[in-house]
């Protein structure tokens, strides 16, 4: 079973009308187009990674070789 849809002049004005919508909510996003100066204030204070930094990269591939020999063995 289908529904039979035909093309009226209502549903183009409507059609129209929302495309036009959309351009122009298109073109006012360009124009507020943010920079983000003012989000890099948070990152002032943050401090930089530990020395201990190797631990979790051999923490990951220690999770990686467990995992493979779980599947493969």
């Amino acid at each position: 079973m289908g529904i039979m849809v035909s093309k009226d002049d209502e549903n183009s004005e409507l059609d129209r009308r929302i495309s036009a919508d959309l351009r122009a909510r298109a073109q006012s996003d360009r124009r507020h187009d943010p920079d983000y100066v003012d989000d890099s204030a948070y990152v002032k204070d943050t401090k930089k990674t530990g020395r201990f930094t190797w631990v979790w990269f051999v923490l990951i591939a220690l999770a990686v070789l467990s995992l493979i020999c779980i599947i493969f063995i």
